[in-house]
């Protein structure tokens, strides 16, 4: 890692803009980065559905563990809870 860049505290929101055309703000525990779907395909480049399919395999073929990647997390802006992954 980089001297000039912070590491990230336990729960606190990283800033990611590699470029002009993308920015997000995501959730990192620990050593985790958590994302939504709709983070993810901005970060892909594609659809949100095909998101929400590529999770769907994944679980389906096992390949992941559904408890152990995917985590209800409250977004202060709204209310309620949404799902990261």
């Amino acid at each position: 890692m980089e001297e000039n860049k912070p590491l990230a505290q336990n729960g606190e929101i990283i800033l990611y803009q590699p470029d002009s055309s993308i920015r997000l703000e995501v959730r990192m525990e620990e050593d985790t980065v958590w994302l939504t779907q709709a983070q993810m395909a901005v970060l892909f480049d594609v659809n949100r559905t095909v998101i929400v399919k590529h999770i769907g395999n994944i679980y389906k073929t096992n390949e992941l563990d559904e408890t152990a990647t995917c985590a209800k997390i409250a977004q202060l802006q709204q209310e309620g809870k949404r799902t990261h992954y």
